[in-house]
């Protein structure tokens, strides 16, 4: 069992596309199965200014609006993991950003077969994660 000291958290959001596909239970379920924890999770839809401040640093990128109008486009589901470098498993299990260019055996090489429709979001750092958790879940500061 891992002491307090040992836990990260990492925000992870399984993105409209999952939910659509029925895949929501697969996707937790691989993370439980790796033995992370699961802190926090919901249901809801992202909107306009979520995705905005979520996606702050894209925001005057080309590939934003279309990411935007996806992300906006349907319910997803919100989840806080915590476990020993959960930031770098988590990373691990979902896989390459393009799904079509992900190892088999993650979830995006599995389960994924386009870059922006790829199924998960994940922190990258404990510095986003921290942003991340606090935007999308304020309560756990």
């Amino acid at each position: 069992m891992s002491s307090p000291t040992d836990v990260e958290r990492t925000l992870v959001l399984i993105k409209p596309d999952a939910v659509r596909r029925g895949l929501v239970g697969e996707i937790v379920g691989r993370f439980e199965r790796k033995g992370l924890h699961l802190v926090t999770l919901t249901l809801r839809e992202m909107d306009a200014d979520l995705a905005d401040a979520h996606y702050a640093d894209h925001v005057d990128k080309p590939f934003y609006p279309p990411l935007k109008e996806f992300m906006t486009g349907g319910p997803l589901i919100a989840l806080v993991l915590a476990g020993d470098q959960a930031i770098d498993v988590v990373r691990g299990l979902i896989g390459s950003t393009d799904g079509r260019k992900a190892a088999a055996g993650t979830i995006r090489g599995d389960l994924a077969l386009s870059n922006r429709e790829n199924l998960v979001h994940a922190s990258d750092s404990p510095e986003s994660a921290a942003r991340e958790i606090k935007l999308w879940f304020p309560e756990l500061g």
